[in-house]
C-alpha cells in the first residue's frame, strides 16, 4: 500500500479502530479477571485499547463503514457499548458463583457478620464471600481461562455485526440463564455446608431438649465455626475443580464461541 492509499484509508481505519474500542473498552471494564475492581478503570481502558490493534486486521473487514449523520454515528456506537457490557457481564455472572457459595457458607457457619469491602457482592460482603472473589481471579489468571470471553468478544462480530438490530429479547434471556446457572451452581458449592450446618442445628436442638440447663448455642458456636473451616479446608480443593469446570462449561456457549 503506498502513502497516498494509506492516506486515504486512514479516516476508515480511525473510525473501526473507535468502533472496536466501544464494543473493547466497555467489555474490558466488566470481564472477570481483567476487570476487577481492583485494577484501576484507567488500566482496563488500555486493556481494551491494546485490543484494538490485534483485532483491525483480523476484523477490519466485518465493520461497516461510517454511517452518514450523527445521530446514525450515536446510535452505532451506543450498540457497540452495549453489546460489549452485555457480553463482558455475562462472563462476569457467571463468575460470581464462587464467591456466591461462600457467601452462603459463612452464613452457615455463623460468621457473615464478618465483612470486607468487596464491590461485585455489594458496599461489604462476608469475608468468605471476598475470599471468592479473590480467588476467582487468581484461578482465571493461573489456569488462562481468562482469555475465553476474549474470544468469545472477537468472535461475537458474527453474532451481532454492528448496526445489527439489538436483540432485546434474546438478551434479557441470556442474562437471566445466567443468573440462574450462578445461583445453582453456587448452591452447589454450598451444598456440604448447608447439609453438615442442618445436621449441627438438629443435634443441638435435640441436645436443648435433653438438656435444657445448657446453654446450647455457647457449646455449638465455636464447634461450628471450626468444623465450617476444617470442612472448607478438606473440600476447597474439589470445590475449586468443580467450579472451574462448570465455569468453562457455562463460557462454551458464550455468544460467539458456541
Amino acid at each position: 500500500m503506498s502513502e497516498a492509499e494509506f492516506l486515504a484509508r486512514l479516516p476508515s481505519l480511525a473510525f473501526a479502530a473507535v468502533l472496536l474500542f466501544a464494543r473493547m473498552g466497555a467489555a474490558t471494564m466488566v470481564l472477570p479477571g481483567l476487570g476487577e475492581s481492583e485494577i484501576p478503570a484507567r488500566v482496563r481502558l488500555l486493556l481494551g485499547l491494546a485490543l484494538v490493534p490485534l483485532l483491525l486486521p483480523v476484523l477490519g473487514d466485518v465493520l461497516p463503514a461510517e454511517p452518514p449523520g450523527v445521530p446514525a454515528l450515536l446510535r452505532l456506537l451506543v450498540l457497540e457499548v452495549l453489546t460489549g457490557l452485555w457480553l463482558g457481564g455475562l462472563a462476569r455472572v457467571a463468575s460470581l458463583a464462587l464467591a456466591a457459595g461462600l457467601q452462603v457458607v459463612a452464613i452457615v457457619m455463623g460468621i457473615a457478620s464478618v465483612l470486607a469491602p468487596d464491590t461485585q457482592m455489594g458496599a461489604q460482603a462476608a469475608v468468605l464471600g471476598r475470599l471468592g472473589s479473590l480467588a476467582t481471579a487468581v484461578l482465571l489468571f493461573s489456569t488462562g481461562l481468562y482469555a475465553v470471553p476474549l474470544q468469545a468478544l472477537a468472535g461475537s462480530y458474527a453474532v451481532l455485526p454492528p448496526g445489527a438490530p439489538w436483540p432485546a429479547g434474546e438478551a434479557a434471556e441470556a442474562w437471566l440463564a445466567a443468573g440462574a446457572g450462578m445461583l445453582e451452581l453456587a448452591l452447589r458449592l454450598a451444598a456440604p455446608f448447608v447439609l453438615a450446618g442442618f445436621l449441627v442445628n438438629l443435634a443441638s436442638g435435640l441436645l436443648s431438649r435433653v438438656a435444657p440447663q445448657v446453654q446450647v448455642n455457647v457449646l455449638v458456636a465455636p464447634g461450628q465455626i471450626l468444623g465450617g473451616m476444617a470442612l472448607l479446608a478438606i473440600l476447597a480443593g474439589p470445590l475449586l475443580a468443580a467450579f472451574l469446570d462448570a465455569l468453562r462449561q457455562g463460557w462454551a456457549s458464550l455468544p460467539g464461541l458456541g
